[in-house]
C-alpha cells in the first residue's frame, strides 16, 4: 500500500488541479459583483441521508484556496446524516468562499455516496470475519479521494495503483504462460529490482487454485467468479496456506452467502463505480 506521505501527495495534486480547472484565471463571477474586502459565513446543508465524507477534505480545499478562512465542524467524517443536517460552517472572505465552494460540493457528494455504499456493505458482512475492499476501478484523477470515501464508511483499501502490488489476473497469467511461469517470472523480477511488493494471483477455477498453491510466495488468491459451493471448496483447498478474496459481481444481495463461505476478504468495484452522489448544498447564512 501508499506511504501516508504518498497519499498527502496525492491529495495536493488533486486540489492543485481541480482549482485550475475550475477558476482558471478567477472567478469572474464573484470579482464582477463581490468585492475583494467582503465578508461572509456558509453552511454545509445535507439534503440526504447517509455517511458524510469529505469533511477533512473540504478543510484542505477552504485552506489551500484562502488560509484565512475559518470552518466550524459539526459533523465530522463516518457520521450518519440526515436531511437537514448542517455539517460545518465555513466563515471570512466571500470571493474564497464561492472560489472553493464547487469542488467542496463535488468532492463530498461523491464521497459521501461512496462512503454510505460501503457503509452498507460492511454492515452486511457484520459478524462473518469478512473484510470489504474497494478497487481500481475509480474516476481517473480522484483515486486518493474514492479511497478515503471507502475508509471513511468502514471498509478497506486494496492496492492502490499498479505500482504498489502484484496482481496476477488472467491477461497477465495467458501472457506469461500460463499460472506457474508466471508466478515464477513476478519472483524472478521482485529479487532482481529488490521490491518488497505482496503477490496475489487470480484463479479461474479450481483447478487454477490447485496449480497456484503448488506455487510459494501468494499472499492473496483472487477467487474470481467462482459460484458459492466453489468457494466453499476453493476456501478449504488454500486453507492457512495464503488469504482469500472473492470478487466478481458481487453484490448487496449475494455479499452475505459469499462472506459465509468463508473467504477473508470480498472485493467489489461497484463501492466505487456505480453510486449516486449524495444530495448537499452550500448557502449563504
Amino acid at each position: 500500500m501508499i506511504s501516508e506521505a504518498q497519499f498527502k501527495e496525492e491529495i495536493k495534486l488533486i486540489i492543485a488541479n481541480a482549482i485550475r480547472e475550475d477558476v482558471g484565471d478567477g472567478d469572474h463571477s464573484s470579482l464582477a459583483c463581490i468585492p475583494n474586502t467582503a465578508t461572509g459565513k456558509a453552511k454545509l446543508l445535507v439534503k440526504d441521508e447517509g455517511v458524510i465524507a469529505g469533511v477533512d477534505f473540504a478543510k484542505l480545499v477552504f485552506y489551500y484556496v484562502d488560509p484565512d478562512l475559518t470552518i466550524d465542524v459539526k459533523i465530522k467524517d463516518g457520521s450518519s446524516v440526515k436531511y437537514g443536517d448542517v455539517v460545518f460552517y465555513v466563515e471570512g472572505s466571500s470571493q474564497s468562499i464561492l472560489k472553493a465552494e464547487r469542488l467542496v460540493l463535488n468532492a463530498m457528494q461523491r464521497m459521501s455516496a461512496i462512503a454510505t455504499k460501503t457503509n452498507m456493505f460492511v454492515n452486511l458482512l457484520n459478524g462473518t470475519g469478512t473484510k470489504i475492499l474497494d478497487t481500481r476501478k475509480t474516476t481517473p484523477g480522484i483515486r486518493a479521494l474514492e479511497k478515503w470515501a471507502v475508509k471513511i464508511g468502514g471498509g478497506e483499501n486494496h492496492r492502490f495503483a499498479l505500482y504498489d502490488m502484484i496482481m496476477l489476473k488472467d491477461n497477465h497469467i495467458d501472457f506469461a504462460g500460463g499460472i506457474t511461469k508466471a508466478i515464477e517470472k513476478t519472483k524472478k523480477y521482485l529479487d532482481v529490482t529488490g521490491k518488497d511488493l505482496k503477490i496475489i494471483v487470480e484463479a479461474r477455477n479450481l483447478e487454477e487454485i490447485k496449480e497456484i498453491l503448488q506455487s510459494s510466495g501468494v499472499y492473496r488468491i483472487l477467487i474470481d467468479n467462482f459460484n458459492y459451493e466453489d468457494t466453499r471448496k476453493a476456501v478449504e483447498l488454500i486453507g492457512d496456506t495464503c488469504l482469500t478474496e472473492s470478487s466478481g459481481g458481487i453484490n448487496e444481495k449475494t455479499i452475505r452467502e459469499y462472506a459465509e463461505c468463508g473467504v477473508d476478504y470480498i472485493s467489489s468495484g461497484a463501492l466505487t463505480h456505480s453510486v449516486y452522489n449524495m444530495d448537499l448544498s452550500l448557502k449563504a447564512v
